[in-house]
């Protein structure tokens, strides 16, 4: 082999070995608390009993690692951040590196791993866990440097979303919001692999208010939030907008994500706020058209709370293509079945009306829990709800709930 081929290999090998650092994870106790909602026969598990805010990630990034061993989460407590509940202990982890802690946090789609932001690097993090009879015996992670983001993509102002194939991340930065006339918005986009970064899509950070979201199934689809279109998709190998949902005169929509194949879920009507009506809606981004999964309700003269218990907020279907589940501003969690759009509470009461933190309803990688974040307990903490298994059967047959 030429020396100078030679020197080169050598020369990329160090810089993935300075790039690749291990070091160990701190364990704490079990703090899960488990009960059954009386009404609805869902099983609750409480993975948080602290009486810091402890809260579930936000739906469009994925709680779960790939094989189920760590739900993620974040916490307020002190050295908190990002944390995860060990599913086979309930022992939590603290989720920080020698170099700082980790934002906008998501679990990878294939592998088992979670990919966040340090500062202006963005990281991949792989977990090593080693069980002993009850508890962990080790914990460490491993940490893959991808990307040093220049000032140009700084500050990042939503989280990290990873295509379907795992080779692309993207995030939105720049400017969000009204706050930020002047300065510009974009939608960014960094190789998994070689660290390369992009701007796919550039507007008046005034305009932009991030979710920016990628397909579950079409890996060069990213999906955000801008004024004059409320929800735009962007194809990443053109940079090219491909589709908006341009809201009719009076029309409500909100809090959108990807579902299977090229449709997006969304809630919303044709009421304003405070006294809206939200149906749990989809739409196809090739044809335009929508249909209605999730029924909420109206009528005259309704308070705003009356309608709060009829309406939905934040909603997002399961990777398997079953169910979609959504909240409300009561904290209830409603499922509604793909085929029939039949609708069912799984649980109910875990939010006080008017104040706190939202459930902002998320999924299992198998489709039979939700996470959400509750108040039931008397502090915000982690919940996780498993649909009961007469629901599933009942499902499968599309038979009727006794």
């Amino acid at each position: 082999m030429p020396l100078l081929i030679l020197g080169l290999f050598l020369k990329l090998d160090l810089r993935a070995a300075a790039e690749e650092t291990t070091f160990p994870i701190e364990v704490l106790p079990s703090e899960a608390t488990q009960m059954t909602d009386k009404e609805t026969g869902a099983s609750l598990l409480f993975l948080t009993t602290n009486p810091a805010l402890d809260q579930n990630l936000y739906y469009e990034q994925r709680s779960w690692l790939a094989d189920s061993s760590v739900i993620l989460f974040r916490s307020s407590r002190t050295n908190g951040g990002l944390m995860g509940y060990v599913t086979k202990t309930g022992e939590l982890l603290r989720l920080s590196s020698p170099e700082g802690g980790y934002g906008g946090s998501t679990g990878a789609n294939l592998k088992n791993s979670f990919y966040a932001m340090r500062g202006n690097k963005v990281v991949e993090v792989f977990l090593d866990l080693k069980y002993g009879a009850k508890d962990l015996l080790k914990a460490a992670a491993r940490e893959r440097v991808i990307a040093s983001l220049p000032e140009e993509f700084m500050p990042p102002n939503t989280a990290l979303t990873e295509n379907s194939d795992g080779t692309l991340l993207a995030f939105g930065a720049g400017g969000r919001g009204e706050a930020n006339t002047g300065k510009d918005a974009k939608v960014v986009i960094v190789n998994a692999s070689s660290g390369d970064i992009r701007a796919v899509h550039r507007v008046p950070g005034s305009a932009f208010s991030g979710h920016v979201v990628f397909s579950r199934t079409n890996p060069n689809l990213v999906s955000f939030c801008e004024e004059g279109g409320w929800l735009s998709v962007v194809d990443v190998q053109i940079a090219k907008r491909v589709f908006q949902h341009k809201k009719v005169e009076g029309e409500f929509a909100t809090h959108h994500c990807w579902w299977l194949g090229d449709t997006i879920t969304f809630t919303g009507g044709f009421h304003p706020q405070p006294t809206e009506d939200a149906d749990v809606k989809v739409i196809d981004i090739h044809t335009g058209e929508v249909r209605i999964l999730g029924k909420g309700s109206w009528w005259p003269g309704a308070t705003p709370a009356e309608l709060a218990r009829q309406n939905w907020w934040h909603a997002c279907g399961s990777e398997q293509g079953r169910w979609l589940a959504a909240d409300n501003w009561h904290g209830d969690i409603g499922l509604f079945h793909s085929k029939t759009t039949r609708t069912y509470y799984l649980t109910k009461n875990h939010r006080t009306y008017g104040k706190g933190t939202h459930p902002e309803v998320g999924w299992d990688r198998k489709g039979e829990q939700v996470i959400f974040a509750s108040y039931k307990l008397g502090n915000i903490d982690v919940c996780v709800a498993t649909i009961p298994k007469q629901w599933q059967e009942a499902w499968s047959g599309q038979l009727s709930i006794p």
